[in-house]
C-alpha cells in the first residue's frame, strides 16, 4: 500500500542538484596571471561566499561581532597589489562536487588569501614573534553602537558551531574547504600548505570527527553562518551614555584647567563631577535583590506557576556567579552567545528577576532566572568562568504558565542527552520510549535540587528508532512532555480541540507512537504543547484493514505560528510505524478550538494494485464530496472512498449540515 499526497503540489526541486553544486570542469582553467581587475571581479561575484569561509574560518573567542567585522576585513584586504604570477590549477573533480567559482583563477587567488589570514587570526600572540595584521581587531569596517551578528539557525547549526569551535584554525579551514568548497581531500591538502598550515593530514583528521558530516555543506550554507545577513542590537546603553558623559565632561574639565593654568595665579580648585544611574538598571544587576520564592510558596499559593519555583541549586548564593549571569543579561556584548526562542525579546529585565536556580550540570555552572515573562539561563563552563566564547544565554517566552506547562525546564544539554530540573511539585519522573507503547516507563533519578540525571534526547538523532518522553506524576495529573531543542520541553496532549487530556489511555499512546516520529517537522519553533487527535476511522476498501486519521497541532507560546498536520496512519505492522503527513497548515485555526474540525485525503494503493481517492473530516461534517482529474464522488457521512488512477489530483470539498462549505487542510 502506498499513500501519495491529494492536495500539495509537488515540489519542482525534488532531486535537483543544488545550484552550487558546481559550474563545470576545470580542465583548462590551467595557469596564468592573476591581474588586479580580475581578482576584484571574484570579490565582486562571490563576496557572501568568501566572507562565510572567512566568518567560519576566524576562531569563536573573537566573539560573534568581531568576527563579523573581522571576515569582512580580511576578504576586502584580499586584493593584490599588482599583477600576480602564475596560478597552480587544481585536479578536475566530479562535476557534482565542483564550487561555485572554482574554475575561476582570480576566486581561487582571493580565497586562498582569505584563508591564509583567517589561519593567522587563529594563531596566538607570542612574545618573540612579530605579530600578523590579521591578529590585530580591524580599523575597518567599524560599526559605533551597535552589535551585529548572523541570525540564529536551529539546533543542528548550533551543535556544528560547537563542534567548530573545539577545532584548530586548520581543522575548521579544512572542513569548510571539503563541505563548503567541495574540494577533495588532496585538494584541501594543497589549499592548507599554501596557505600556511603546517600539518594538513592532522587538520583533516580534526574535520573527520565532526558530528553530522553527511549534511555539513546544508549546515554551512545556512543563515547560522552567514555573516553578510546580519541581525543589528544595540550596544550596553547605559555604560555607552555614561562613557560618553564622561568623556565630554573629562574634556570640558580639560579646557577649562589648561584655561586657567594660563591665566595670571593659575588655577587650583577642583569640581565633582555629577553621574546619575538608573535605579531600576542598578537594582536588575544586583544579586542581593534577586527575588526568591519561599520553599514553601507553592504549596500555599492559589496558582502553580514559575512564581512559586523556590530557589534551588549548589551555587544559590555565590554572588559572583549571580553578578555575572545578571550583567550577562543586561548587557551580553561579544563574549556570550545569546539564542531564543521566535518571538521571545532577548532585552534586559525591567526589575530584580526572580532566581529559580543556581548549580553546577555536568561541566558548566548555571544560573536559571524568571521575569514573569520569560525564563532566561545562564551558563558557563566550569573551565574559564568569565572568558570570551565560554558563556551562553537562552531566552524562552513562558508568560501564561499554568501548572503543566512550568512542569520541567532544561538545565543542560550536549550533543546527544539532555537534563532536566522539574518543579517542586513533581513526585515521581519517569522516561517513556513513545514509540513503544506497551512498554513500561523507566524511573528518573533526581537530585535534591530536582535536576535529573541525563537522559538521550531526541532532537538530535539521525533515525527515529525511539522517541523518548518524560511523565512527570504530580498535581494530580500525569504530564507527558518531550524535548524539542528548546529551554522549556513541549507538552504532549491526546483528544478533540477544547477536551484535550493527558497521554495516558491505550489509544491516545498507540496514536502518540506512530506520531512522534514527526515532531521534527515543528521542533525549534517556540512550541508550547502538541495536540494529537484521531478525528477520523475509515475502513479500507478490498478488505485492506482500517486506517486513522489523525489531526496533530503545535501551538506555541506566543500564540501565532501554530502548525497543523494531518496524518494517514494505514495498518503497519510495528506500532511505532510513522504515519503520512498529507497535509500541512501554518497558522491555521483547523483542529484548534477555534475551528475544531478537519478535512485531509489522501491517494492510496490497495495490495490488489487498485488506485483509491480517500478523505476523512471530522464528524461535524455531513458529507464529503471528491470531483476532477475524471475522478469524481462522495458519500454522506464524513468519510469516502472513490476510485482512481495514480497521479490523478481531484478536489476535496465538505459540508457541514447546515451547508457551511468546509475546505481540505492544505
Amino acid at each position: 500500500m502506498r499513500p501519495h499526497d491529494l492536495v500539495p503540489s509537488p515540489d519542482p526541486t525534488a532531486g535537483l542538484v543544488p545550484t552550487d553544486a558546481g559550474t563545470g570542469t576545470e580542465a583548462g582553467s590551467g595557469t596564468g596571471a592573476v591581474g588586479v581587475g580580475q581578482a576584484e571581479a571574484a570579490v565582486v561575484e562571490h563576496y557572501p561566499r568568501l566572507v562565510r569561509i572567512a566568518y567560519l574560518v576566524l576562531p569563536p573567542s573573537l566573539g560573534q561581532g568581531r568576527r563579523v567585522l573581522t571576515a569582512h576585513a580580511l576578504v576586502q584586504r584580499s586584493l593584490p597589489r599588482g599583477d600576480t604570477g602564475a596560478v597552480p590549477p587544481l585536479p578536475a573533480v566530479p562535476r557534482a562536487r565542483r564550487p561555485e567559482g572554482a574554475g575561476d583563477p582570480g576566486y581561487r587567488y582571493v580565497r586562498d588569501r582569505v584563508l591564509r589570514q583567517a589561519l593567522d587570526a587563529s594563531r596566538p600572540l607570542r612574545r618573540r614573534a612579530l605579530p600578523r595584521r590579521a591578529q590585530f581587531p580591524p580599523l575597518l569596517p567599524h560599526v559605533w553602537g551597535l552589535r551585529v551578528f548572523p541570525r540564529s539557525g536551529g539546533a543542528d547549526e548550533l551543535a556544528l558551531d560547537q563542534w567548530l569551535s573545539a577545532l584548530s584554525g586548520p581543522g575548521r579551514a579544512a572542513y569548510v574547504l571539503r563541505h563548503l568548497e567541495k574540494l577533495s581531500d588532496p585538494d584541501v591538502r594543497q589549499v592548507l600548505t599554501a596557505a600556511g598550515a603546517g600539518d594538513p593530514g592532522s587538520a583533516l583528521a580534526e574535520a573527520d570527527g565532526v558530528a553530522d558530516g553527511s549534511r555539513g555543506a546544508e549546515l554551512l550554507r545556512s543563515s547560522e553562518f552567514d555573516a553578510c545577513s546580519l541581525q543589528v542590537r544595540p550596544t550596553d546603553l547605559m555604560r555607552r551614555r555614561g562613557h560618553t558623559r564622561a568623556a565630554v565632561v573629562a574634556a570640558a574639565a580639560l579646557a577649562v584647567c589648561g584655561t586657567l593654568l594660563l591665566l595670571p595665579g593659575g588655577g587650583d580648585g577642583a569640581a565633582d563631577v555629577p553621574y546619575t544611574r538608573n535605579p531600576a538598571v542598578e537594582a536588575a544587576l544586583d544579586p542581593d535583590r534577586l527575588v526568591r520564592a519561599a520553599p514553601t510558596a507553592w504549596r500555599e499559593s492559589a496558582r502553580r506557576d514559575f512564581s512559586v519555583w523556590p530557589a534551588r541549586g549548589s551555587l544559590s548564593a555565590d554572588r559572583v556567579l549571580l553578578r555575572r549571569a545578571l550583567t550577562a543579561w543586561s548587557a551580553p556584548g561579544e563574549a556570550v552567545r545569546v539564542t531564543s526562542t521566535p518571538g521571545t525579546p532577548s532585552g534586559p529585565p525591567m526589575g530584580p528577576p526572580q532566581l529559580l536556580f543556581a548549580g553546577e550540570v555536568g561541566a558548566a555552572r548555571v544560573v536559571v532566572l524568571h521575569d514573569g515573562l520569560r525564563v532566561v539561563r545562564y551558563a558557563e563552563t566550569t573551565r574559564a568562568p568569565g572568558a570570551a566564547g565560554n558563556a551562553s544565554l537562552d531566552f524562552a517566552r513562558t508568560d501564561g504558565a499554568d501548572a503543566a506547562g512550568s512542569s520541567a525546564l532544561v538545565a543542560g544539554r550536549s550533543r546527544d542527552s539532555v537534563r532536566y530540573l522539574t518543579a517542586p511539585w513533581v513526585r515521581d519522573v519517569s522516561a517513556r520510549d513513545l514509540l513503544d507503547p506497551a512498554g513500561r516507563p523507566r524511573p528518573v533519578r533526581r537530585d535534591a535540587n530536582g535536576l535529573t540525571e541525563r537522559l538521550p534526547s531526541p532532537v538530535q538523532q539521525r533515525a527515529c528508532r525511539s522517541w523518548q518522553g518524560l511523565e512527570l506524576a504530580g498535581g494530580g495529573s500525569l504530564t507527558l512532555v518531550t524535548d524539542l531543542g528548546e529551554l522549556t520541553p513541549a507538552q504532549l496532549t491526546y483528544g478533540p480541540p477544547g477536551a484535550a487530556e493527558d497521554v495516558t489511555g491505550t489509544a491516545a499512546r498507540a496514536s502518540w507512537a506512530r506520531t512522534a516520529c514527526l515532531l521534527p517537522g515543528v521542533r525549534a519553533h517556540g512550541v508550547r504543547s502538541v495536540n494529537s487527535w484521531q478525528y477520523a476511522r475509515q475502513r479500507l476498501p478490498e478488505a485492506n484493514g482500517t486506517a486513522g486519521w489523525v489531526c496533530t497541532r503545535a501551538e506555541t507560546w506566543r500564540g501565532t505560528g501554530s502548525r497543523v498536520m494531518a496524518q494517514f496512519q494505514a495498518p503497519a505492522e510495528h506500532p511505532g510505524a510513522a504515519g503520512t503527513v498529507v497535509a500541512r497548515a501554518e497558522d491555521s485555526p483547523a483542529c484548534g478550538v477555534r475551528e475544531p474540525r478537519v478535512l485531509a485525503g489522501v491517494l492510496w494503493q490497495s495490495r490488489a494494485g487498485q488506485w483509491y481517492v480517500l478523505a476523512a473530516g471530522s464528524s461535524q461534517l455531513a458529507s464529503v464530496t471528491v470531483a476532477g482529474g475524471g475522478v469524481e464522488g462522495g458519500s454522506t457521512g464524513h468519510v469516502v472512498a472513490v476510485r482512481s488512477r495514480e497521479g490523478s489530483r481531484p478536489e476535496l470539498n465538505g459540508l457541514l449540515p447546515d451547508g457551511t462549505p468546509v475546505r481540505p487542510l492544505r
